[in-house]
């Protein structure tokens, strides 16, 4: 799969004057159509619309919290970054990955909703072309067909749903 041109032009637009994607998302818009990877009743994980690295994965907390530090509590923060976990082990027991990017971008300009992006970095990529480089859209994005979209997600989902098995198991026997 090729990288792709992106319309960031198009892209910041939207971002910036449309409504909150994640919340749109979340609320069946059908402008915002996602490929879910996996929810609980306070997150969920979708896979990225504009990829840069294959399986690119978004986690966010359903409610509308825009500020990592700010607006989430000790307990809500600890809950939201075991899911970005369990979401990030799940990608990695699918997509094998070399190394992979955790991070949060986004800002009062557009974008707010507080998100995380799980990004694999697949083995033998060129030094060069890895971390930022491999990160930036301007470089390109990637185009899934729908059919690899759903794939790749019920790949990932089945092994969270086997994580989180693993996890209430090894929680029980403590």
């Amino acid at each position: 799969m090729g990288r792709q041109h992106m319309n960031l032009e198009a892209y910041i637009e939207r971002s910036q004057t449309g409504p909150c994607f994640i919340c749109a998302f979340l609320r069946g818009h059908s402008d915002y159509l996602h490929e879910t990877v996996f929810e609980d009743e306070d997150h969920v994980a979708f896979l990225d619309r504009w990829p840069t690295l294959p399986g690119k994965i978004l986690v966010a907390p359903r409610r509308h919290v825009e500020h990592v530090v700010r607006d989430l509590d000790e307990t809500g923060y600890t809950r939201l970054m075991l899911f970005v976990r369990e979401t990030a082990l799940a990608a990695e027991a699918v997509l094998g990955p070399e190394r992979t990017y955790l991070y949060s971008l986004g800002s009062q300009q557009g974008n707010a909703h507080l998100h995380w992006h799980i990004a694999g970095l697949p083995p033998g990529v060129p030094y060069q072309e890895q971390q930022f480089h491999a990160l930036m859209s301007e470089n390109g994005v990637l185009s899934p067909s729908p059919e690899e979209a759903a794939d790749t997600a019920e790949r990932i989902r089945t092994a969270m749903v086997a994580i989180r098995a693993g996890a209430t198991q090894e929680s029980a026997h403590q």
